[in-house]
C-alpha cells in the first residue's frame, strides 16, 4: 500500500478565538467537523444515548473510535452483520478507567444502553477521521476495556498530572489518537505549552486535537490558553463541562482551578502515529526541574485496573 501524503504543516486557519470554543447544546452534547475545524481530518461528536438506541451513519474509508464518558454498560451493534460488543460503564469519568471501541471501517452503528428492552443511560463520545490506507492498520474491531489502559503519570509538583491511554500511537489504528487527562485541582497540564503543527520529526508533527472538558464538580470552570508564538492567535477561554476547545495550531496549556479537579478527552488526527510535539522555548527549561520535585500524592485520580478487576 502506499504511504500516507505527509503535509508539512497544519492548514492556515484564521478561527476567531471565540469559535475555537464550543459549548454544548440544550442536550449537552457537542459536534464538530473538519469544515467547522478548518482542518483536515478530525470529527468528533458526543451523545447521551437515547431508549431506542443512537444510530451512527455509516461512513466509507472512515475509522472510528467510540469512548463511554459515563453512565451503564453500552452495547455496539454492527448493523450490516450484527455483530455485537459490551462496553463497561462508569458512573463518571473519575469514577472508573473509559472503556472504547475502535473500528477500522464506517459501517453503520447502533448504540444501546445495556442488553436489549433494559433501562439505563450512558453518554459515548465519538471520534472518526478518514482512512490513509497505510500499513499496519488491524483490519477488525479492537475493543478497549479499563484493564487494557494504560496509565501514565505526568510532570511533578504542580504540573502533576494522569494520563489515560486509549488509543496510543502504538495502536494499530489509522490516523486517529485518544487519551484521557486528569488534572488535580490547582494543577497545570499540557505543562510546558506544546505544539504540533509543523512536520519536523522526530521532534513534531502535524497534530489536530480537541479538549473535551468534565470536572468532578459540575458547576466547575477552568482556564486554557491556544496562543502562537508571534501572537497572531492568543486566546484565553473559559472551560466548563463538556465544552470542547479547538486546537488547530499553536500551544495550547491548561490549569484546573482550585478546589477542582478536571478532566479532559483528547481526540488527535494526523499523517504519523506518532504524538511528538515541540515546547514553547520560553518555557521548556520547566521540564528539568521535575527530577527535583514530587509527584502530587494526589495522583492517580482514577487507579489502573488489573485484568482481575
Amino acid at each position: 500500500m502506499p504511504e500516507p501524503t505527509i503535509h508539512p504543516a497544519a492548514p492556515a486557519n484564521d478561527l476567531a478565538a471565540h469559535d475555537l470554543l464550543i459549548r454544548p447544546g440544550p442536550d449537552g452534547a457537542v459536534s464538530l467537523d473538519p469544515a467547522r475545524a478548518g482542518w483536515r481530518y478530525l470529527s468528533y461528536a458526543t451523545a447521551a444515548v437515547p431508549t431506542a438506541g443512537l444510530a451512527i451513519p455509516a461512513a466509507e474509508g472512515v475509522e472510528t473510535c467510540l469512548v463511554v464518558l459515563d453512565g451503564h454498560d453500552v452495547t455496539i451493534v454492527d448493523d450490516g452483520n450484527d455483530h455485537r460488543w459490551r462496553l463497561p460503564g462508569r458512573a463518571d469519568v473519575f469514577a472508573d478507567l473509559p472503556s472504547a471501541l475502535w473500528l477500522p471501517n464506517g459501517r453503520a452503528l447502533t448504540v444501546r444502553v445495556g442488553a436489549a428492552g433494559s433501562a439505563g443511560r450512558a453518554t459515548v463520545a465519538i471520534a472518526r477521521a478518514p482512512r490513509s490506507e497505510r500499513d499496519g492498520v488491524a483490519t477488525e474491531a479492537i475493543l478497549v476495556t479499563p484493564p487494557d489502559v494504560v496509565v501514565e503519570t505526568r510532570g511533578a509538583g504542580n504540573a502533576s498530572r494522569q494520563i489515560n491511554h486509549v488509543i496510543a500511537p502504538s495502536f494499530p489504528a489509522d490516523r486517529l489518537e485518544v487519551v484521557e487527562v486528569l488534572t488535580p485541582s490547582g494543577n497545570w497540564s499540557s505543562w510546558p505549552p506544546h505544539k504540533h503543527d509543523v512536520d519536523d520529526m522526530p521532534t513534531e508533527a502535524v497534530l489536530e486535537e480537541i479538549y473535551h472538558y468534565r470536572f468532578r464538580r459540575p458547576a466547575a470552570w477552568a482556564i486554557q490558553r491556544v496562543y502562537r508564538a508571534d501572537r497572531s492567535r492568543d486566546a484565553l477561554l473559559e472551560v466548563r463541562g463538556d465544552d470542547v476547545v479547538i486546537v488547530p495550531d499553536g500551544y495550547h496549556p491548561f490549569t484546573a482551578t482550585h478546589g477542582d479537579d478536571a478532566y479532559y478527552l483528547n481526540a488527535l488526527a494526523g499523517d504519523r502515529r506518532t504524538m511528538a510535539c515541540s515546547f514553547d522555548p520560553d518555557l521548556d527549561w520547566v521540564r528539568e526541574t521535575w527530577p527535583e520535585m514530587e509527584l502530587d500524592p494526589r495522583i492517580p485520580l482514577v487507579p489502573p485496573r488489573s485484568a482481575a478487576g
